[in-house]
Formats: C-alpha cells, structure tokens, sequence
C-alpha cells in the first residue's frame, strides 16, 4: 500500500475559500474514483496557508489508474479549471508504510 500525500500551498486569506469549493465541488468527483480517501487537512503550526490530502492505494499501478479515471471525468476538468491561480505551490508525496507499521494500521487504510 501507498500514500498519496498532497500539499497545496495557497494566497492568505484565500484557504477557506478553496476548502469551501474543494468540499463541494471537488471531493465528490474523486470520491467516485478514489476509495482510499484519508483526509484533507489543514496546517496550523509550520507553514501556514497550506491543505493537505492524503489518500491511500493499493499500489502505483492502482493510483495511476484511478487517477487517469477522475482526470478524463468532466466534472474534474471544471473543478481543476478553477483552480487556476489558486495555489502558491503543490507538492505531491509518494508515501510507502515501514516494515514495522502495524498491520492493523495498513488494514484499516486499505491494505492487505
């Protein structure tokens, strides 16, 4: 299993605006296609203005699977359109569990 770990760096004053939009517009169109969806939340301490996603996969090959599905989904296309100009910075993590994460943990995500 693997996490997907995404950090969008946006404007001041501008987070609530997207989370607000994200929430309606985005999350249901990936919900669809994505079924490992841990969370989205946001930075208090360290680097302010920032939203993270992470989301969970069974491997790379699922994720690059899923995620081809919701970017030819027509309803992304207009959320990730609106998104222009929107963030500061993005990154994006490929998280891989340690050896010694409790399997419990992995179930629990998704995995095996």
């Amino acid at each position: 299993m693997i996490i997907d770990h995404r950090i969008y760096t946006l404007p001041h004053g501008k987070t609530e605006e997207y989370l607000q939009r994200y929430g309606r517009d985005g999350l249901p169109v990936q919900q669809k296609y994505l079924d490992g969806w841990l969370g989205c939340y946001v930075s208090e301490i360290g680097p302010l203005n920032q939203v993270l996603h992470l989301w969970a996969y069974e491997s790379m090959a699922d994720r690059e699977q899923r995620r081809n599905a919701v970017e030819n989904d027509p309803q992304w296309i207009d959320f990730k359109r609106g998104n222009i100009g929107t963030f500061a910075a993005q990154e994006t993590r490929i998280l891989k569990a340690a050896p010694f994460t409790p399997a419990t943990l992995i179930k629990g995500l998704g995995g095996e």
